[in-house]
């Protein structure tokens, strides 16, 4: 009987810490704390107050090396076609259209001379590796700080940042199959006469009968002289002067 008023005595007392740890608790998240990123130094110091964020009207701040929706300034890119040959996934398309002569400079000084009719990016499709904009020569594709990007059809991830329209992507076309057409009507011009290749000098070898010269590249097959070593001639006979 003593034990059983003992366990109800520690059953009460154990509730009572409970539930004064959990209104002390209570009592101090009356307010939100502040949305900083963990590398703010004042992180680990807010260790009262509601953890929990507003969405959307709260957000962390997002870190400067994250990777995440891919953006294309146009205006810079010289369509070198780097970012859709390097990319793992072949989440990058690109429509590229010769220019008849210079179009103007990017911002870094690089000359333009292709029109760019399509470049889209299905973002769909990218794993964020960041190849894309490693490889640009251009600075122009870069991985932006927009993280929430979720459509409810997949087929509107697929950003496109060409802005030529249907019309101005013909007349290009067309202006440059007019020039590659008289490009290739074009008389060559007669220049002068074409150098006389070098030829190798004209060596000579020893006939197999030692008689004269025979000079290489006529055609025979001409068998190298070997002469024979001292030691390999047959000895004479001093006594009676035969070999």
């Amino acid at each position: 009987m003593k034990q059983y008023f003992k366990n109800i005595r520690s059953s009460v007392q154990t509730l009572s810490n409970g539930m004064q740890l959990t209104l002390r608790y209570l009592w101090e998240s009356r307010e939100s704390r502040s949305p900083i990123g963990i590398e703010d130094p004042t992180y680990f110091d807010q260790d009262k107050g509601i953890a929990t964020l507003q969405y959307p009207y709260e957000s962390l701040p997002v870190p400067d090396n994250g990777r995440y929706r891919l953006h294309n300034e146009v205006e810079d890119c010289i369509v070198c076609d780097k970012c859709a040959k390097i990319c793992p996934v072949n989440c990058i398309a690109i429509e590229p259209i010769r220019a008849v002569e210079e179009m103007g400079v990017t911002s870094d000084g690089s000359v333009k001379r292709i029109h760019a009719a399509k470049f889209d990016i299905d973002m769909g499709k990218c794993c964020f590796c960041g190849l894309c904009t490693t490889v640009c020569p251009t600075e122009c594709l870069t991985m932006t700080k927009t993280y929430d990007f979720s459509e409810f059809d997949v087929a509107d991830h697929n950003y496109a940042f060409s802005e030529m329209t249907p019309l101005e992507i013909l007349e290009k076309k067309a202006a440059f199959a007019k020039y590659e057409k008289e490009k290739a009507e074009r008389p060559k011009p007669q220049g002068q006469a074409r150098p006389r290749p070098m030829t190798k000098p004209n060596l000579t070898t020893q006939s197999p009968e030692g008689e004269g010269q025979v000079p290489e590249g006529n055609g025979a097959k001409v068998k190298p002289v070997f002469r024979p070593k001292p030691s390999d001639l047959p000895k004479t006979n001093t006594e009676d002067g035969t070999d």
